[in-house]
């Protein structure tokens, strides 16, 4: 592509993401003097923007929606006034993918997390044992942003038998179809190199628990100490939360990275998308069942537990993918009148199947 811009792919935002494609998109604003921009960080209501003439700091009372999935966040290309005090952000360009859960509070919200985000890069600490729930869960939420998701093990140096190891990548593969899985260890390097070759091409995103050890992971892709780390606790081998806010770093072998706070919440936000990519064969055999609204649990031809009942598939990763659909299904209907509906219905009709089984069984 060719662009015919002031801002072209040469400029000094290359290092940050920064293409043709971006440049014509950000083309209208250029022409109404407006300068480009990269968001590293966004802290109330104000944001860092690193732009081709340097760091700047910057408004975003401008762009201050009752949505909260369309306020300015860490990754965002924005459009920024060239002068004033304070400076303002004018609007953001479309984005390219979106990392969004659903908030903590009872109202039926989305949070956005990281914008324009090729890698989600989920880390797992070996120091404490594997939640595959949790990792199904993160994959999920990376798959719906339109992100390739890749599962780091970190800590791995706390797993010295290399066969123990390797059952534990194995593990995680097999909950992880078509993700890349790599034990890491950052205190002796090892695993480093592929990794950030792996990341070396776009925009990756850390997403991880408190204490995964995502910081450390994140100096060692830095080359230098740029996030603070605390000590691992003695009682349980778990490091401590110390990121706060969402911080988007150039690597100095390509890529930026953007850190994050440790989520103890990873709700889904209307992710059904991303729950059939994580389970891709739960979906393949559901696509065989005899009802096309089968939901895998007592339904009369049904491919899934067929594929259970002979050991294809664990018990394990069904029931984390109906917890998941679930979970998925409740927060679309908070927020959709419709799909509240619809699932209403369902239950109702879940609920008169139930009767009507346990009156068959009593030989009504």
């Amino acid at each position: 592509m060719t662009s015919t811009s002031a801002y072209p792919a040469s400029s000094a935002l290359v290092p940050y993401g920064w293409d043709d494609a971006w440049a014509d998109a950000f083309a209208p604003y250029e022409a109404e003097g407006l300068v480009a921009g990269r968001v590293v960080r966004v802290d109330r209501g104000q944001c860092d923007v690193v732009t081709a003439d340097g760091l700047l700091r910057a408004d975003t009372a401008f762009v201050t929606p009752h949505d909260p999935l369309h306020v300015v966040c860490t990754g965002d290309w924005v459009a920024v006034e060239p002068a004033g005090h304070p400076r303002y952000v004018r609007t953001y360009l479309p984005r390219r993918t979106a990392f969004v859960r659903s908030t903590s509070s009872k109202r039926s919200q989305g949070q956005i997390l990281a914008a324009n985000v090729d890698h989600a890069v989920v880390a797992v600490s070996l120091a404490v044992e594997l939640d595959l729930g949790r990792v199904e869960r993160f994959l999920a939420l990376a798959w719906e942003s339109g992100a390739q998701p890749v599962v780091v093990l970190t800590k791995a140096d706390l797993v010295p038998d290399p066969v123990t190891l390797a059952h534990l990548v194995q593990d995680v593969e097999t909950t992880a179809p078509g993700v890349p899985v790599l034990p890491v260890s950052s205190q002796r390097g090892a695993g480093l190199d592929v990794l950030a070759a792996v990341l070396s091409g776009g925009t990756s995103v850390l997403l991880g628990q408190s204490g995964a050890g995502k910081s450390t992971l994140a100096n060692a892709l830095l080359g230098e100490d740029v996030m603070t780390v605390q000590a691992t606790r003695d009682m349980d081998g778990k490091g401590r939360h110390t990121t706060t806010t969402r911080n988007l770093l150039a690597m100095p072998d390509g890529g930026v990275l953007i850190d994050t706070p440790g989520l103890r919440g990873v709700g889904l936000w209307d992710a059904e998308s991303g729950v059939g990519q994580a389970f891709p064969e739960i979906e393949e055999l559901a696509a065989h069942c005899r009802f096309h609204d089968c939901a895998h649990l007592t339904e009369p031809g049904c491919a899934v537990l067929r594929a259970v009942a002979g050991g294809e598939l664990t018990e394990r990763r069904l029931d984390s993918y109906r917890k998941l659909i679930r979970e998925n299904q409740w927060i679309v209907a908070k927020s959709d009148a419709r799909a509240r509906a619809e699932l209403r219905r369902e239950w109702k009709r879940k609920g008169a199947q139930g009767k009507a089984a346990m009156e068959a069984k009593r030989g009504r």
